[in-house]
């Protein structure tokens, strides 16, 4: 691959149920700007970096020598990821890539190649969409969250316990942004929020271009077709990542979702002192 056929790729994470999908498809519309659906690359990225380190040939390789190699391999392996596509710039989307930016940044080129597009909402509407997923799957169908814990998912708030654990998608994806933020990363992260999105989608795209050093593009936001598509029945939701066509703001969910079981819960009120904890960041 030549150097004029390298993709220049910026990553999309952020919170689970915070508009990734929305974003990504909003971003498709510029003819130059290839995105992901939820992609699994960075994992397998990960699984050769860690195997590279306990394969006996590599470790008898000389040192220098085999760690240039292994960059080598997981370079390759990143561009070619996106070789199917001729649009020079693209988007990863997986909400896990802010746990590995050192990576990301090794395989960029540098720290200051890293752009990092982090969705997020209000954690307590972040809850309350996933109860409203579960409360339309259950019907015909169990969560695999429900199958490992069948007794403290018989109630909302053991639902929200369950998911604001830190191995479950609302907690670790809110210990993977704040640790980024932690190890150095906020100056290459780009918070969208949802809310912003939903209402001022011109203004809020407008500083995702400011963010890459992109020319604006007039996007339309009252028709977004969705190029992203995933089958969910893998992650054993239902509609988890169809959007709405038109980009028009939602109001609060959880108000109506939950009720003062869950409300009076000392786990809540955790929740709704972090609720909006990007904010911090600014």
């Amino acid at each position: 691959m030549t150097a004029s056929e390298r993709k220049t790729i910026y990553f999309i994470a952020g919170l689970p149920r915070s508009g990734s999908t929305l974003l990504a498809n909003i971003l498709a519309q510029h003819p130059r700007f290839y995105v992901t659906p939820t992609s699994g690359i960075v994992d397998m990225l990960v699984q050769v970096r860690n195997g590279w380190d306990t394969n006996d040939a590599f470790r008898a390789m000389d040192r220098p020598l085999s760690e240039r190699i292994k960059a080598d391999v997981l370079n390759a392996m990143l561009q070619a990821y996106f070789a199917h596509t001729d649009r020079p710039v693209c988007f990863d989307k997986n909400r896990y890539w802010a746990e590995f930016l050192e990576m990301g940044a090794a395989l960029a080129g540098g720290r200051d190649n890293v752009k990092v597009l982090v969705t997020v909402r209000d954690l307590r509407d972040v809850l309350a969409s996933f109860e409203r997923l579960y409360r339309s799957t259950s019907a015909m169908g169990q969560l695999p969250q429900e199958a490992a814990m069948a007794l403290k998912f018989k109630t909302a708030l053991g639902r929200v316990q369950v998911f604001t654990d830190d191995a479950q998608p609302v907690g670790r994806a809110y210990n993977a942004i704040r640790d980024a933020v932690t190890r150095g990363w906020r100056d290459r992260m780009h918070f969208i929020d949802y809310d912003a999105l939903t209402a001022k989608p011109a203004e809020t795209m407008a500083g995702v271009y400011r963010f890459l050093g992109k020319e604006p593009y007039r996007h339309d936001f009252d028709h977004v077709e969705q190029v992203t598509f995933e089958d969910d029945s893998v992650y054993g939701f239902k509609d988890l990542h169809i959007i709405r066509q038109k980009v028009e703001p939602q109001p609060p969910q959880w108000p109506k979702v939950f009720d003062d079981a869950v409300f009076q819960s000392p786990v809540w009120k955790t929740v709704e002192g972090v609720a909006q904890f990007w904010k911090l960041y600014r």
